[in-house]
């Protein structure tokens, strides 16, 4: 049986966003969220070869780090056609290179790269799609619980929405017309791969 959470969690994200975001999911269950650069701990590179190997890198670094026991998540799109990629890569493809300007992310460009790639595969490339998200609990004596969430749909081109970010906007859900940008907010959260990680977490962890 998976041991269960209380008290104080450690997040790994320096991403004040995400603290929040996942702070309020976890609040019900009297889960005290503090976030890995709140407590000054190192980010771990991320050297997995798939979500479920990162999300782990992240936890058991800060479950070591800290003392507390930490969760991490992974996420990303994968395409069908284009043998899962980005995948475990779907930030990379967002980062600017040297000749493409200042440093940071660029998602209207990551969203470019996918669909010239799927143009170059011809008019009847498939365009299936799906996001992943995995969340994975680490306790500092090294034992491990992880939840993988998954949305499939269709890509779409040219992308659609303005209240969706990284590659939102160009994902529609399947039995869906409107990209994930083009949802409430609130809409596509309940609906999305972390939604459908997390309820396989707190049905785990608060058995609800």
């Amino acid at each position: 049986m998976t041991r269960k959470l209380g008290g104080k969690l450690v997040i790994a994200t320096h991403n004040a966003g995400k603290l929040k975001e996942i702070g309020t999911l976890l609040a019900p269950y009297g889960i005290d969220c503090i976030s890995a650069g709140a407590l000054g701990l190192p980010e771990p590179a991320e050297t997995g070869t798939t979500f479920v190997a990162n999300a782990l890198i992240k936890a058991r670094a800060a479950a070591e780090a800290s003392g507390l026991c930490a969760l991490a998540d992974d996420s990303g799109l994968s395409v069908a056609a284009l043998d899962g990629r980005p995948g475990v890569y779907t930030a990379d493809w967002a980062e600017r290179q040297w000749f493409e300007g200042e440093p940071g992310r660029d998602w209207h460009m990551a969203m470019g790269k996918v669909e010239g790639q799927l143009q170059a595969l011809g008019p009847d490339a498939p365009r299936h799609a799906w996001f992943s998200c995995v969340l994975a609990l680490a306790w500092p004596d090294g034992e491990t619980a992880v939840y993988e969430g998954r949305v499939d749909g269709t890509l779409t081109w040219p992308p659609r929405g303005t209240m969706g970010f990284g590659y939102d906007p160009v994902f529609v859900l399947d039995g869906e017309n409107r990209t994930f940008a083009e949802m409430d907010p609130a809409e596509k959260h309940a609906r999305s791969h972390r939604a459908d990680a997390f309820a396989r977490l707190v049905a785990d962890q608060f058995g609800r």
